[in-house]
C-alpha cells in the first residue's frame, strides 16, 4: 500500500510540474537572498560645465544646447521615467557628441557613461527630429529679403544678382552590402553619397539635396532637383554661381574655360563668390567630423548629413563659435552636359556690363 502510494505521489508530481516541494520553496528564498540589485549609474549633467568645455565635446554652448533641448523635447521626449530613462538634455548632448566626434558608438558610449544599446536608438531618435525641422531652419534662397542676399554676395568682388552658390560634396561611407554596393563608388575611388548644397554669403545652408549614391555626377544631381526645376520656371529673380562640373544656364552660371581678358575679371569675382560654398562645406565638416566618414547605410548616412546641415544652420544663426576650416579639396569635375546658348548670352552680357 506504502509503495503505491509513492508512485501515486510521482506520477501526481510529473503531471503537475508547478507544485513546488520544500526544498523548491528553500532555493527560491535562497535565490532571492542573494539576487544582485540593478544598479544605475549616476549620470552627470551635461550643461554643468562651461561652455569652452561643451563646445569642444558638443559644438554649442550652455544656452545653444537649451535651445535645442526645447527645440525637439516635445519629439525625443520619454513618457516616463522607468528604468532611469534618459532625459531630453542627456539625448540631445549623445547625439551631439556622436555627430561632433564621428567615434564609434562604444566611444561614445564610453564617454556618456552609457552603453552601446542605449546609444544607437537615442542617436537615431534625435537625428530624425532634427531632420524633421529641415524645412523650418533649410529654405532656399534663405530666411532674408532677396536684395539683402544680393547684396551680401556682391559685397564679397562685386558679382551682381547672385542668390546662391551650388555645388556637391562627397560624405564617405562604408561599403554597403547588396547589389547596388558599386553605385556608391565615386570617381575617387572610395564609397559615398554625393550631396548637393547651396548656401548664401554667410555660409548658410539654403537647399540640401541628400539622397544620390557617389558614382553619380553633379549636374545630374542639380537637374534631378527641385530647385532646378523652381529656377528654370523662372521662380526666383536671380543666379546661382557653379563650378565647370554644371552646364551654363540663364539662372546658373560658370566660368570661362579659356577667358580672354575681360573674362578673366569675371572669372575672378566669379571664383570669389563662388568659393562660399567651398568655405560652408568646410565648416559643416569641420563642425561635425561624423560627417569624414559614417560607419552606416546609405539611408543613414543621408539622414545625419541633413542633421548636420539643420544644426550647422542652427549655430550659424545662433552665433555659435565656427571652428577652424582646415584647406578644401578640389574635384575638378568635368562637365558633362554642354552649355545653353540663352547662358551663354546672359554670361557675355555679365561681362560686357559689369566687368569690362
Amino acid at each position: 500500500m506504502k509503495a503505491q502510494n509513492c508512485v501515486f505521489l510521482s506520477a501526481l508530481t510529473m503531471a503537475c510540474p508547478f507544485v513546488r516541494d520544500v526544498v523548491d520553496e528553500e532555493a527560491l528564498v535562497l535565490r532571492r537572498a542573494f539576487r544582485r540589485e540593478r544598479v544605475f549609474r549616476d549620470r552627470l549633467d551635461p550643461l554643468a560645465f562651461p561652455d569652452d568645455h561643451l563646445y569642444e565635446r558638443y559644438r554649442f554652448s550652455a544656452d545653444g544646447i537649451r535651445y535645442l533641448c526645447r527645440l525637439l523635447g516635445p519629439r525625443i521626449k520619454h513618457r516616463t521615467a522607468r528604468s532611469h530613462a534618459l532625459s531630453v538634455e542627456q539625448m540631445v548632448c549623445v547625439a551631439l557628441r556622436f555627430f561632433a566626434s564621428g567615434a564609434f558608438l562604444y566611444s561614445v558610449g564610453d564617454a556618456e557613461q552609457l552603453n552601446k544599446a542605449t546609444i544607437c536608438p537615442t542617436i537615431r531618435s534625435v537625428c530624425l527630429a532634427i531632420k524633421a525641422l529641415a524645412d523650418v531652419f533649410i529654405s532656399f534662397p534663405g530666411h532674408r529679403r532677396l536684395c539683402d542676399i544680393k547684396e551680401e554676395f556682391y559685397r564679397i568682388a562685386g558679382f551682381p544678382n547672385v542668390i546662391g552658390a551650388v555645388d556637391c560634396t562627397h560624405i564617405r561611407i562604408k561599403a554597403p552590402s547588396g547589389a547596388h554596393e558599386a553605385d556608391f563608388v565615386n570617381r575617387k575611388s572610395f564609397h559615398s553619397i554625393n550631396v548637393q548644397m547651396v548656401c548664401n554669403a554667410d555660409c548658410v545652408i539654403s537647399n540640401v539635396v541628400a539622397k544620390w549614391p557617389g558614382s553619380v555626377h553633379d549636374s545630374r544631381i542639380f537637374r534631378a532637383s527641385e530647385i532646378y526645376q523652381c529656377l528654370s520656371q523662372g521662380e526666383f529673380s536671380g543666379v546661382l554661381l557653379g563650378d565647370r562640373g554644371y552646364g551654363c544656364q540663364p539662372f546658373l552660371l560658370t566660368p570661362f574655360t579659356d577667358p580672354q581678358e575681360a573674362q578673366q575679371a569675371y572669372n575672378h569675382a566669379h571664383a570669389r563668390t563662388r568659393a562660399r560654398v567651398e568655405m560652408t562645406f568646410g565648416l559643416l565638416k569641420a563642425r561635425f567630423h561624423c560627417l569624414h566618414k559614417l560607419r552606416v547605410s546609405p539611408v543613414r548616412a543621408c539622414d545625419i548629413t541633413v542633421a548636420c546641415a539643420v544644426l550647422h544652420n542652427v549655430a550659424c544663426l545662433r552665433k555659435e563659435r565656427a571652428p577652424r576650416v582646415p584647406p578644401a579639396m578640389d574635384w575638378d569635375n568635368p562637365a558633362i552636359f554642354p552649355d545653353d546658348d540663352s547662358g551663354r548670352l546672359l554670361r557675355d552680357q555679365y561681362v560686357l556690363n559689369y566687368f569690362s
